[in-house]
């Protein structure tokens, strides 16, 4: 089957996700700076980089195939949280996280024959987590390179007590909103 989009990441569960509603796909990553700008609120914060990605794998691909990408950050409160830079941002992190409700947000980008974004929004509540568990989880490897420090889909799904929004948003590539831009774009998923 022919490709239908190119994404831009190199994130196992996007893969997933995408292979889960059969989209044939090739991976291309691409490596943006993605530190907040200045008083940048959290939902620009999350449009701007799916943006910036996908306007830059399209560039460096030079290609007529759709481009997909997509930023997830963890938000509580007013602090975005992405990626843990080290053990202990990600300790931090999950300390943070633990009793709390937060928001993630997923925002996904998709350069075809123009530029359509949409953007979930998920409230997830966090059990207390007591400090063994936060350090074993680390131990894990699964917070290394989780909006977060964390990974509804895998072992961190334990922690989570309660989700109103999309799952799959969480894990990293909303479907449903994903779906639509597809539609959008005219790309067919049940063929």
């Amino acid at each position: 089957m022919p490709v239908q989009i190119i994404l831009a990441s190199a994130s196992p569960r996007r893969k997933e996700l995408l292979d889960q509603i059969k989209v044939t796909y090739d991976v291309y990553p691409v490596d943006i700076d993605e530190t907040p700008l200045p008083d940048e609120r959290p939902l620009d914060y999350v449009q701007r980089l799916a943006a910036e990605k996908s306007a830059a794998c399209r560039e460096q691909l030079n290609t007529e195939i759709p481009v997909l990408a997509a930023d997830t950050a963890v938000i509580l409160g007013s602090l975005i949280m992405g990626k843990p830079k080290d053990k202990a941002d990600a300790l931090a992190m999950l300390s943070q996280l633990s009793g709390q409700t937060h928001l993630v947000y997923s925002a996904v980008s998709l350069r075809g024959h123009e530029h359509s974004q949409a953007v979930s929004i998920t409230e997830v509540t966090f059990r207390r987590l007591t400090e063994r568990e936060i350090l074993d989880y680390w131990h894990t490897g699964e917070p290394v390179d989780k909006a977060g420090g964390y990974a509804i889909q895998g072992m961190g799904g334990v922690f989570v007590e309660s989700i109103k929004g999309s799952f799959s948003g969480v894990a990293g590539l909303p479907l449903f909103e994903t779906a639509e831009l597809f539609s959008k774009q005219g790309i067919e998923l049940f063929k």
